[in-house]
């Protein structure tokens, strides 16, 4: 029996069915592959450049915008401050007054008019408020013991913010006036409590030297800071500054003086201005006005 015969056409026939296979394989894929060019052409814009061909990538982009510049601080015109404040001293010849404004950043500062001592009324109790504060921070005081009716811390509030001559008295007292001229001299001022005088460049460079922390530390610091705001009278310097100014300040009044000395701050911007004045209609209206056009003066040629 020949076994050889019917294999040979069977082959065959599954070669040609082979052929037909990959024929039919081959459109197939080349269809697939024109479906998805097309898709690839026509899908949505990639959110990244990594389908971008190279004309795409290199195409000159728009240049961002450069940020708006700072408008320039306006230049502090010190000429027409000096002429504006010896205008108001020429203008009222009948009172004594003393003008000092320190940068507190750094600087000589500035002085017109009467630079010598005046009472300095109340204005002192700033130089007791920080003598006491001093002797807390060196552990030999502290503003939680008795002190009158009340406490020590309530009396240094009642001193500074409402100008009370009784606590100004207690604290002085407690802190001895020997201590309290020793204290005033290792800060550079010449003070003695029973005669109360005060230059307006000390005053000024008392009020810099709290502002700037050089004085005591930061947490008293900025309790008295606190205290010197809102205070019972804020009539004279407080009255004449404009909007976005901080003023932060000591009045006196005593016997025909009438003094305010304040820390004045807008921004980055900061001053020590101390007026004193003294004259025998012993405080007025008229005086008053003169102290507001001097706070005018200053607040407008180097804070506004």
């Amino acid at each position: 029996m020949n076994t050889s015969g019917p294999s040979r056409p069977a082959a065959k026939a599954l070669t040609t069915r082979g052929k037909l296979l990959v024929v039919w394989a081959a459109t197939v894929l080349v269809l697939l592959g024109m479906v998805a060019v097309a898709v690839v052409r026509t899908g949505p814009v990639p959110g990244t450049d990594f389908l971008a061909g190279p004309q795409e990538l290199w195409e000159e982009q728009p240049a961002a915008e450069a940020p708006a510049a700072e408008a320039p601080k306006a230049a502090v015109d010190l000429d027409a401050l000096d002429a504006e404040v010896r205008r108001v001293l020429a203008e009222n010849p009948g009172y004594r007054i003393g003008v000092v404004l320190a940068d507190t950043h750094g600087g000589e500062p500035r002085g017109y008019g009467d630079g010598s001592e005046f009472v300095a009324a109340s204005t002192a109790k700033i130089i007791t408020a920080a003598a006491y504060y001093h002797l807390v921070e060196t552990g030999e005081k502290s503003l939680d013991v008795p002190l009158g009716s009340y406490d020590a811390a309530f009396q240094v509030k009642a001193m500074v913010n409402a100008s009370s001559n009784d606590a100004w008295l207690l604290l002085m007292q407690d802190i001895g006036y020997p201590r309290l001229i020793e204290y005033a001299a290792s800060i550079g001022i010449s003070y003695d409590p029973e005669q109360n005088l005060l230059t307006p460049a000390e005053m000024a460079e008392l009020l810099k030297r709290l502002s700037t922390g050089t004085l005591l530390n930061a947490e008293h610091t900025q309790e008295l800071l606190g205290y010197m705001q809102q205070t019972n009278n804020e009539r004279l310097i407080p009255a004449a500054v404009g909007p976005g100014i901080t003023v932060q300040h000591k009045y006196g009044q005593l016997e025909g003086y009438l003094h305010d000395a304040a820390i004045l701050s807008s921004g980055e911007r900061s001053y020590a201005l101390a007026i004193y004045t003294w004259g025998e209609d012993g405080g007025g209206e008229k005086r008053l006005a003169v102290i507001h056009e001097l706070t005018d003066a200053v607040t407008k040629a180097v804070l506004g």
